[in-house]
């Protein structure tokens, strides 16, 4: 009989991981953040359109274009967003 508990325990508390893990994967609440600092002061002063470079978050070289995101002009990555790391 307690061969027979345990066996049924094992099914039950992976489930309960699995719940746990999906539930910390859940979206924050608010807005998305704004574009990152170095992208701000790399537009500083300068016109939209206007090419720049700046050092990314890993100190690699980012080129992009200023655009205007909302209240403030940053420098969007030539194609997009670099991927997470």
């Amino acid at each position: 009989m307690k061969l027979i508990k345990h066996w049924m325990l094992w099914p039950a508390l992976a489930g309960c991981m699995l719940s746990a893990s999906a539930q910390n994967n859940t979206p924050p609440d608010g807005p998305p953040p704004g574009p990152p600092p170095e992208a701000v002061a790399a537009c500083k002063g300068k016109a939209e359109g206007t090419k720049v470079e700046f050092a990314g978050h890993h100190g690699d070289t980012v080129s992009g274009i200023c655009r205007k995101q909302g209240d403030v002009i940053a420098a969007m990555p030539e194609g997009g967003p670099p991927p997470r790391r």
